[in-house]
């Protein structure tokens, strides 16, 4: 694979300038449209895929700076504290230009908070600044299909239809691999520069881990790997947790269609083994010796079970070259 062809872009908190996948420039692209419109907007997403960043960029690219922009975190919100955060905050704006709230994890906010803000949105989406005049352009973040939650009775259909004016879906990390080299540059220029080490260098091993890892965690897990590559001073042993995990399946991927089920039940055996092995890892931080005591296995047999992951890692990797 090469590096130097995927580097086409690099990625900053300053610009829209977030990768060079497909599904990111229309992204993009619809942004720049929206953004200079008052059009109350969704964003949906899984966790760590850059919701706020994207918030950020709205309200910047609509020409407004920091003190317009409010982040209100939704989850364990009462009603009072809710009230007091959206009519209080705005009096030392200046201008009268469009201002900001995002509401992260939207679908938290309890019925009467979606209450109160359903009495405070116009009938476009806009709030009422109190002492500025203007308005307030609302965002939403949520990681879950709302129109499920609506169809649910969990959140207030007319609520709904209110804050989503558009709607903007962001890739998961998986989906958009070819961002990945640029990505981990970049956060480890930025943790080098912030931790005042030197960036470690990645050779082609490591950068095969990286794209073939399915990243949960999406871009901050990225970056939480790309700092602790930093403060190790070492890449290969900063992503060595990631080899075993990238050979546990991720939830709803499609199950493989087996000949009997004798062999059903060993790959099951083995799966379950596998996923016994990372968690005990996890939980000790990567300690194998205390790892092997919580699984009552000796320090040996770990090693070699490890060893045998590790095959099966380079026998997937081969035949997926094939």
């Amino acid at each position: 694979m090469e590096t130097t062809a995927l580097r086409t872009v690099e990625p900053s908190e300053e610009t829209l300038v977030w990768g060079g996948a497909a599904s990111i420039r229309a992204l993009n692209g619809m942004v720049a449209e929206l953004a200079h419109t008052s059009i109350p907007i969704q964003l949906v997403g899984e966790s760590g895929t850059g919701k706020e960043v994207y918030a950020k960029a709205l309200h910047r690219l609509a020409g407004g700076d920091a003190r317009q922009f409010r982040k209100i975190s939704c989850p364990g919100m009462n009603a009072r504290h809710f009230l007091q955060e959206m009519k209080t905050g705005w009096s030392k704006v200046e201008d009268k230009r469009l201002a900001t709230v995002l509401l992260d994890e939207i679908e938290e906010l309890n019925s009467e908070c979606q209450r109160q803000l359903l009495t405070m949105a116009g009938d476009h989406g806009i709030l009422e600044q109190q002492e500025e005049g203007g308005g307030v352009r609302l965002i939403s973040a949520t990681t879950m299909d709302l129109e499920k939650e609506v169809q649910a009775g969990k959140f207030r259909r007319e609520l709904y239809f209110r804050i989503n004016g558009a709607c903007l879906r962001l890739p998961p990390l998986r989906n958009r691999i070819e961002d990945i080299p640029a990505f981990t540059e970049y956060f480890l220029s930025r943790h080098a520069e912030r931790l005042k080490k030197k960036a470690p260098a990645l050779n082609q091993e490591t950068l095969e881990v990286l794209v073939s890892y399915h990243w949960p965690g999406n871009i901050r897990e990225l970056e939480n790997v790309a700092r602790k590559m930093v403060a190790l001073g070492d890449a290969e042993l900063a992503v060595s947790d990631l080899r075993v995990a990238r050979m546990i399946r991720p939830a709803g991927m499609t199950a493989t269609r087996f000949s009997s089920l004798k062999v059903a039940a060993r790959a099951a055996s083995r799966q379950t083994e596998r996923e016994l092995i990372l968690q005990a890892l996890e939980r000790t931080r990567w300690n194998r010796k205390r790892a092997a005591r919580e699984l009552q296995i000796s320090y040996k047999s770990l090693l070699y079970k490890l060893k045998q992951i590790e095959t099966e890692i380079e026998s997937v990797g081969s035949k997926s070259d094939e």
